[in-house]
């Protein structure tokens, strides 16, 4: 019996996982912390207390950690690789950097496995709904091996080629759209309510006109209303956009709107706010502005 394994259960991995185990597959998982492996355990799903026990015999594993180091170490430093059954399938959707990605496929391929390169797109809702946007890259042996599952987490699948990297490509590039476009909803609640705007509607303006986008109508009422609970964190996105200037450079590309808005990030991170919701990118503009912006509702 094939068995799928899955380490990282934070936001966007219970969201995941719950949606494995809705399409019945069995599904075995770590994460370091006991809380997120008693969710998985009251989903359904069967937790270890490592990531090499949760490992054993399985021959589909899905790593939805934050960056290429954590990945790392769970793969190789944990003896999850030697665990895994002899040519499983490792679907890493974590946002890496590209060369990171290949570097992962070229070891665990001389371990012996193949990866799926597929990192995801929706945030924490769309974990939880199973509508979660996939850029991915590998051979077809593991879409073969990864088929189920992904049609349990995903509304849609982009299969971008057989290189690893290319998924990770994909993504990094999509994270600039995704972060400019944060950043640039905080500034424009931030001018607004600085020039006299009623916040609230202003973003109902916006939201029923040619400047709104997803990021806009998404993370707007949470910065009104001060809501800090993370779905992603402002620190992801520091990540994220230092990928994305990363992979500017590695291009000979320039991209000042995305350094405008990493630095934007790194501010809101500096304050105190990189471990919670993104939507407090706001907060950064307040400080500088020295005026508020949460709507009375979120006071």
């Amino acid at each position: 019996m094939n068995d799928t394994c899955l380490i990282g259960l934070g936001a966007m991995g219970m969201g995941m996982a719950r949606n494995i185990l809705k399409a019945g597959i069995a599904l075995r998982g770590f994460d370091l912390s006991e809380a997120a492996r008693a969710r998985l355990t009251a989903a359904g799903g069967t937790a270890f207390d490592s990531a090499a026990e949760a490992a054993t015999g399985c021959d589909l594993l899905l790593v939805m950690v934050v960056n290429a180091a954590q990945a790392r170490a769970a793969l190789f430093d944990s003896g999850v690789v030697q665990a895994l059954t002899p040519g499983a399938t490792v679907m890493l959707c974590s946002t890496v950097a590209p060369d990171e990605a290949r570097a992962l496929a070229a070891d665990l391929g001389a371990a012996g496995h193949i990866m799926l390169d597929a990192p995801v797109s929706g945030g924490q809702v769309g974990a939880e709904a199973g509508t979660l946007t996939l850029m991915t890259s590998g051979a077809d042996a593991a879409y073969a091996r990864a088929d189920a599952v992904l049609e349990a987490i995903a509304g849609k699948v982009h299969r971008l080629g057989d290189a690893p990297g290319l998924g990770a490509t994909y993504k990094v590039v999509h994270q600039l759209a995704a972060g400019v476009h944060l950043v640039a909803a905080a500034e424009v609640i931030a001018l607004g309510a600085r020039a006299g705007c009623d916040p609230e509607k202003l973003f109902e303006i916006v939201s029923t006109s040619a400047g709104r986008s997803w990021m806009f109508e998404d993370r707007v009422p949470r910065m009104l209303a001060g809501d800090t609970a993370p779905t992603s964190t402002v620190d992801i996105f520091v990540k994220d956009l230092g990928l994305v200037l990363q992979t500017g450079r590695d291009c000979a590309t320039p991209l000042p709107l995305s350094a405008a808005a990493h630095q934007m990030m790194i501010a809101a991170s500096g304050m105190g706010f990189g471990g919670l919701d993104d939507s407090c990118v706001i907060r950064a503009y307040e400080a500088l502005t020295g005026y508020g912006t949460k709507s009375p509702k979120g006071e």
